[in-house]
Parts: C-alpha cells; structure tokens; sequence
C-alpha cells in the first residue's frame, strides 16, 4: 500500500508508520512528499492520482463529503480513509492503535478497491462512506 498521511495528522505519525512498514509499505506524510509550502487539496490529489495506486489516511472529512473534493478525489483514483471525530479526540497513542489496528483492513481495500472513501471509527470496522 502506497499511503499518504494528511496534513490534518502530525508529521510523526506518517514516520512512524513509515518506519513501522518499511520494505513492506510506503507511507509518507504531505509536508515530506510535498514540502512544507501552501499545497490545496485540488493539487495534491491531482498529483496523487498522475502517480496511482495511492491511498489517503486524513482526517479532513469535508474531502470525503462535500462537492467538488469528493468528485475530484474519487475520479483521481484515490481510496481515502477518513477517521471519525472521536478518533481525533483520542490521546495520540490511542489514536495510532486505532490506525494499526485497523491496518490489515485497510491493505485489503487498497489492494480491491479502485477508489473509495472510508470511515475509520472508533470501534468496529472500516465503513464506506456515502
């Protein structure tokens, strides 16, 4: 899985995860890929979906929800997981358990699923969001 790690998310959780999955996924946060300048969200999921096979790990559910984002981002051919609110209001160590233990699901979808957005909540399993 090929994943980036939004801007809504700390830095350290993208290199942690990267360091986490080394050799076995790429995982990297926006500031990391894109540099730390003023990158909106039509340019960076334009450039995501040039590259393919990327998923996004954000919490910036307006993307998932509202027009032009959503349409702009499905037809880029990215697959999004979108944690819910309550996940944000987790410690951060809570909030990266959550993120591992949800992780197998979330290889499978990136491997099955063209594109998609997806509800990480605080219990259960990955949703997809309408």
């Amino acid at each position: 899985m090929k994943l980036l790690v939004d801007n809504n998310l700390p830095p350290r959780l993208g290199r942690g995860l990267a360091a986490l999955f080394e050799g076995e996924h790429q995982v990297v946060h926006i500031k990391d890929k894109f540099g730390t300048g003023s990158l909106s969200d039509a340019d960076w999921i334009e450039r995501l979906g040039k590259e393919g096979g990327w998923c996004v790990l954000s919490a910036d559910r307006r993307i998932a929800k509202q027009r032009p984002s959503r349409e702009l981002f499905l037809r880029a051919g990215l697959v999004g997981f979108f944690t819910l609110p309550t996940v944000m209001k987790l410690p951060f160590n809570e909030q990266t358990a959550r993120i591992l233990t949800m992780w197998p699901a979330m290889t499978i979808i990136s491997e099955t699923i063209a594109q998609g957005c997806f509800e990480l909540p605080i219990k259960g399993r990955l949703r997809q969001m309408a």
